[in-house]
């Protein structure tokens, strides 16, 4: 009883602060602490609800990069763990009972796919259904099955799908995905607002994409060749590419090398070395290749520096990756397992400066957990 006492002087000495203190210490607090803040009293909800505060806000919050890993503790919980470049600690997100307004059985696996915005994306596995959900409106809808039909979650591949939230605070956002149908990369695309889903078959040629203003889905990747799909403006069919290594001796040394892991993503990817070390393995080498726009082959941008590696390089069982290029930076974070532990790395390339940084990640604590998905994020707003 005297803790919440405790508690609630402290919420009420808070609020006795002058209101632009109040407005900076909320101003210096990550998204999900500010949401919190909203319900501790109806003068800090008013505050937080102002269309000034909104607006200070969401400019200072939509230029954070999130990190978001699922994971689940077989029937126990569902947590989403979020960790910003604007931040020092991991936030807890249970989506548990947002889940349960379209998912009734309790044993479900639910896989996240991927984020934007306020809008994440999971896979529900037995119902094969797609599952969209507003972590600030609190709003839950399935998509309606495509073209092709229910999907598993091993039908989804990371680099092959991109969600794009609309512009404005409406809460509606485009789902794209591309894959193959009878040898020929289709793009499918659901438009939230009109509930429906278009398609647009992929052409070979060239095109006149500007880096910045096109998309890439990969609709294959592999080591010798990949074939992606640029997709540009809704009135330019979606562009063919089928990217390879320069010549013949890059090409012959990345195919059919068992210390060489990929990881593909927004028209880039990334090829990581490892060699053995007793029953594990050991980071030595990263490097990021894109397309070029000229040749539609893989040019070479950089390699992490032999440092970095050298502090990164923990013994690993297991690592998957995941990989965004947004706004001039390429984003690259690598999760491993050894023995039952996970490892998480989180490294930025400013392709400007051409430095690269290291973003330092606290333990999230997932030592007997279930990954079950993992995704970078931006614009987080409070609308």
């Amino acid at each position: 009883m005297d803790e919440y006492h405790s508690s609630d002087t402290n919420a009420l000495g808070f609020c006795l602060l002058p209101s632009e203190l109040i407005q900076s210490i909320l101003f210096s607090l990550a998204l999900p602490e500010i949401l919190r803040m909203k319900l501790v009293n109806k003068f800090l909800s008013y505050l937080i609800s102002d269309k000034d505060f909104i607006r200070q806000c969401n400019l200072r919050s939509r230029s954070a990069t999130w990190l978001f890993v699922y994971k689940k503790r077989w029937r126990r919980d569902a947590i989403l763990h979020g960790f910003s470049d604007q931040s020092n600690r991991w936030f807890k997100i249970y989506i548990e009972d947002l889940i349960k307004q379209v998912v009734f059985y309790p044993d479900e696996d639910i896989y996240l796919l991927t984020a934007s915005g306020n809008i994440f994306l999971f896979a529900s596995n037995s119902q094969k259904a797609v599952i969209a959900v507003n972590l600030v409106s609190k709003a839950v809808k399935k998509i309606p099955p495509c073209p092709l039909g229910p999907r598993g979650t091993s039908s989804w591949r990371r680099s092959g799908m991109k969600l794009v939230p609309e512009s404005s605070d409406s809460g509606h956002f485009r789902f794209l995905f591309v894959e193959l149908v009878g040898n020929s990369p289709v793009v499918f695309e659901y438009n939230s607002e009109t509930e429906k889903w278009q398609c647009r078959e992929a052409r070979e040629g060239k095109g006149n994409f500007a880096g910045n203003d096109c998309m890439f889905l990969n609709a294959h990747n592999a080591p010798q060749e990949s074939l992606v799909v640029a997709i540009g403006s809704e009135y330019i069919p979606p562009l063919i590419l089928r990217p390879r290594f320069g010549n013949r001796e890059q090409q012959a040394s990345w195919v059919n090398v068992n210390d060489r892991r990929h990881v593909y993503g927004d028209g880039h990817v990334m090829i990581m070395r490892s060699r053995d070390q007793r029953r594990a393995k050991v980071l030595c080498s990263i490097e990021v290749w894109g397309i070029s726009l000229r040749s539609g082959n893989w040019e070479y941008v950089s390699n992490v520096p032999s440092e970095i590696v050298e502090q990164i390089g923990k013994p690993y069982g297991v690592m998957i990756g995941c990989l965004e290029a947004r706004n001039g930076r390429i984003r690259v974070v690598l999760m491993s397992n050894y023995e039952g532990s996970w490892d998480i790395i989180w490294l930025t390339y400013h392709q400007q400066s051409g430095v690269w940084n290291w973003v330092l990640l606290p333990d999230c604590k997932m030592k007997g957990a279930n990954l079950a998905g993992i995704t970078f994020s931006s614009g987080l707003s409070l609308t």
